[in-house]
Formats: C-alpha cells, structure tokens, sequence
C-alpha cells in the first residue's frame, strides 16, 4: 500500500511539474508576441567599433529573439541633458531604459523615482531601485588572459597601457592584465599613461604616442573606448590588444586579442524578466561562466605556445578553483595586499581599488 501511495505521489508531482513547465514555456511565448518598446542611450555611437557596439550587436541580438523595437539615442551627453532624452523615450513609449555610461547615474536615478513604471538598467551604475538594476560583467578576467598573450609575445619586457581614468572599475583592469603578464614573464613592466577621456580619439592618440616614444614598448593594450590606440601601435609597427570589440579585421598585421563582450548573455534574459515581471532591481556582475566576457580569437600574429597558456587559464577560472585577485598579491610599492589563501572581496574590487600591483608603472611613479 505504501509502494502505491509514493508512486501516486511521485506521478502527481511529475504532472505538478509538467503543467509548471508548459505554462511557463507558454508564458514566454505569449508575451514576446506583442513587441515592446526599448529605449538606449550611449555616450558613443552605434559604430564606434568598440564599447558602443558591443551593446548594440548584443541589444540587437536579443530585440530578435524577444521581438523588441529598440530606439537608440546616441553620444548623448552625460549632464542633466541626458534626462530629457530619457523622458523623450518614455513618453515615445519606451516601457524599458538603458543608459551604457557611468555618467548618467544621477539623472537614470531620479527618472526612475518619478516612474515606477518603468524598468531601468545602468551599465557600471552603483545605485539600484525596485525598478533600476545595475550591471557590468568581470571583463578583468580576459584581461588577465590577455596580459598572458601579452607577457609571453614581449621581447622588450616594456608594455604600455592606455588608460582613460584613474578609477576602480579601470584600475582593476590595469592590475589583472599586469598579473597576466607577470604570471608568465615576472620580468616585464607594465606602463600606464592616462588619456583622461573614454571617447577622444586626439586624447588616446597622444597618450599611446607618449608611451611609445618614452618607453621601450612592442606591446599596446588598452582601456578606452577610442580606436585610436589601436592606429598608432599599428603606424609604429607594434602588437596591440585591444578592447570590447575584436577587431582584429581593421588591424591584421599588429592585432593579437581582445578582452570582449557578449551583452546579449545579459541582454535577453534580464529583458524577458521584465516582460514576465520578474524583473529585480540588484546589481549583476557576471563573469565567464556566463560568456557575457570573453577572449577574442588569438590571432596569427600570436607567438606559438601562447595559445596553450591561455587556455590552461581560462579552465581554471571556469571550474572555479581559481580567480584574478588570489593572494599572494604585492603592491607597486612592496606591500602585501593580500595574503596567500586570501582573495579580494566583490566589495574591495568594486569600490576601493585605488593601488597597483608590482610591475605596474603609473605616470610620473618610476
């Protein structure tokens, strides 16, 4: 009798749960057939071949599978300006916004307090709401794959790095590719220089020329959204790893790899929440196990062997035995920062990432 019971039990549970799945499945299906209108708004453009882009080929990828009609708004300045783009969005129709600029924090803010309606996403923000989620993903994972390729490809042991800013979310970059570099040449030197500038084409130009002449470089990476590094290494002749977009095409005889992303792993399924009100106003940084980051092909300029190591270091970041800011990790400075067993906290990467690892040489610091 009770072999009977728990076989009816188990059978209504299977039924429970079938029923469960099919309407779920239904649900996705139904509220994807009326299309719903998106707003974005970019600092850049469309096609700058960098960080814009990659949201829109990620944002275009899911308006195709989520039956969306997206409505860009681009090089929209990051002041009070940028408000009255927003409110122009939603009163075009837009039931969903997304800035993909840190500098439209304030304004994204005070917009979705005066419409709860509304749901909002702000790529790098750090302020949520029950309707504003923020996100970005651990891009400084591929950048210590990168700082592999790059270490291992020096024959100078000097590689330069253009930088827009002093902050966390930067800073953090410079260090995890620098702890690639040194992870396979303990002898090179990574030198910074700072362009001050997310989008100037004239501002990285300059600081990628100062590098090159100042210094013994044969390696450029980067963390701008400008090409213009990427022009100069290849006008000197020397190997470049670029940022947000492979753009290996552009520069077949200098280009090696690129940290890169793939909004879309992000894209959909947070969109699809907000269509089955689900949505959560949290804050999302995803990593590799997400393929929301990745690598960009190694291309054929990359020295033999150099394959084999990044490999070997991506297998462990996705099976979680291991991640960038493991200790024992030393300051430029010959401070230890953290421990050996220890690892940074989210909370320290994100917000108080205001030093540099040994081997990282910052303007005016040597």
């Amino acid at each position: 009798m009770k072999k009977i019971l728990i076989i009816i039990i188990t059978f209504a549970c299977v039924i429970v749960a079938g029923i469960f799945w099919i309407h779920i499945n239904q649900q996705e299906t139904d509220i994807t057939k009326t299309q719903t209108k998106v707003g974005f708004i970019l600092n850049g453009t469309v096609d700058d071949n960098s960080w814009g882009e990659s949201h829109y080929i990620g944002m275009e990828k899911s308006a195709e599978e989520l039956n969306l009609n997206v409505i860009y708004r681009e090089n929209v300045p990051e002041d009070d300006s940028s408000r009255d783009v927003m409110e122009e969005l939603i009163k075009d129709g837009c039931k969903i916004l997304i800035c993909n600029s840190f500098g439209y924090g304030t304004w994204e803010l005070e917009c979705a307090k005066d419409h709860p309606e509304i749901y909002f996403f702000h790529a790098t923000g750090v302020e949520q709401l029950d309707n504003l989620a923020t996100y970005f993903g651990r891009i400084y994972q591929m950048r210590y794959l990168s700082g592999i390729v790059a270490g291992m490809q020096t024959e100078t042991n000097e590689i330069g790095y253009v930088a827009s800013f002093p902050i966390a979310e930067v800073n953090r970059g410079i260090n995890a590719f620098t702890l690639g570099v040194r992870s396979v040449n303990p002898e090179a030197k990574v030198y910074v220089k700072w362009s001050d500038s997310w989008t100037g084409e004239e501002e990285n130009a300059e600081a990628t020329t100062e590098l090159i002449q100042e210094h013994n470089i044969d390696v450029i990476a980067m963390h701008t959204d400008a090409s213009s590094p990427l022009e100069i290494a290849d006008q000197y002749g020397i190997w470049s790893i670029g940022y947000n977009l492979d753009n290996s095409d552009r520069f077949p005889d200098t280009y090696l790899t690129a940290p890169v992303w793939n909004w879309e792993c992000f894209y959909e399924p947070r969109i699809l929440e907000c269509l089955q009100g689900r949505f959560e106003g949290i804050y999302y940084w995803e990593g590799v196990e997400t393929d929301i980051v990745d690598l960009a092909p190694l291309t054929d300029n990359v020295k033999p062997g150099i394959a084999e190591k990044v490999e070997e270091a991506r297998s462990r970041l996705m099976d979680g035995t291991f991640d960038v800011f493991y200790g024992p990790i030393t300051d430029n400075e010959g401070n230890v920062r953290v421990k050996e067993g220890q690892s940074m906290t989210d909370a320290a990467m994100l917000n108080n990432f205001f030093w540099y690892v040994e081997g990282v040489i910052t303007d005016g610091s040597e």
